[in-house]
Order: structure tokens, then sequence, then C-alpha cells
């Protein structure tokens, strides 16, 4: 492993883990369960940062898709990796983090057979920051208002990552800030 090889948590069917992968080796046809986030980051209007995932990235390029997603690092809690992948990949600042699915899992599968095996906790967040895209991550970003998000994607009219499409019919039960 090199010095800026990315790890991501293997876990067992339970969710504990089992030891570690670099990133780079672990998404093909059979990807091992692995640990991952999602984090939907509001502004104070209550609008959402949706992010079309970067052409370059080797699974589910060009996507749009939630704010952040990501892996923790071995060690590194989850909470943590939000913080850092948001800051690394969009340049924000995040306040009032908050676990709203800590159980959500997911499979999915690119059409050339590479697929996503993930338990991935959901959080909701703020921000007062606007996007600095790192464009090897991030291809453009859009802030919607959460309503017309959520109707969009729920009735097949904003075509969103997979994972994405059904974590919004989950927050779709419940206020995603909490109030």
């Amino acid at each position: 492993m090199t010095a800026t090889e990315e790890l991501v948590v293997l876990l067992d069917d339970d969710g504990k883990p089992i030891g570690s992968a670099p990133k780079a080796t672990v998404h093909h046809a059979s990807t091992p369960l692995h640990l991952a986030f999602s984090c939907y980051v509001f502004d104070v209007a209550n609008r959402l940062l949706t992010t079309r995932r970067a052409l370059n990235k080797p699974t589910f390029p060009g996507v749009w898709t939630n704010t952040v997603c990501g892996h923790p690092a071995p060690d590194e809690a989850v909470e943590q990796a939000v913080h850092r992948r948001a800051k690394q990949e969009l340049g924000l600042t995040l306040r009032g983090l908050t676990c709203v699915l800590p159980d959500f899992r997911y499979e999915a599968t690119m059409a050339s057979g590479v697929r996503e095996n993930e338990i991935c906790p959901v959080f909701t967040a703020v921000t007062g920051d606007e996007p600095k895209p790192d464009v090897s991550e991030v291809a453009a970003t859009e802030w919607v208002p959460w309503e017309l998000f959520r109707d969009e994607v729920l009735t097949d009219r904003r075509v969103v990552s997979i994972w994405c499409a059904e974590q919004v019919a989950q927050l779709a039960l419940r206020d995603p800030l909490g109030r």
C-alpha cells in the first residue's frame, strides 16, 4: 500500500468490521460488503446541494446524486469522514451533522457489471458555504429546494443515483433536518 492509497473498511453481513482493502481494488463485479456514508447538505433556505459525480470516477461517473458520499478509513469515525470528504470534495464546513438513516444498506450494479455493496449510514447537515468543487470528484453542483428535489425523485422526473433514489424514498417520510 502507498502512503496515499485510500482504504475501505470491509464488513461481515452483520456490519462488523473484518478488515480493510484498498479502495481501488474493492469495486468490481463481486464487490465485498464495506462501510460508506452519504450526506445531504442543506443551506439556511432549506435547499439541498446536489452534485454530479466526476466523469472520471470508476463507479457511477457523471451521475447526479446527494451532496457527498465516501468511505471512512479504518479507525476513523464515520462522522469525521463525512466532515473530511465534504471539505475535500466541496470545500464545505458542516454544522448540525445528524445521522438520519443509520442502517441504510444497498447494492447497485453499473451496466459494466461493477457493483456497489455498502452499509451506508445517511447524514444531513447544514452549511453557510458556497461549494468549491474538486473537479476530480465533482463535475457540477446545484442547489435545489428540498421539497422540489424530493418530489421529482419520487416521481422519476429527476434521475439520480440508485442509492440516492432509495434514500430519498426513506427521507421523504420525515423532515431530513429534524425540524
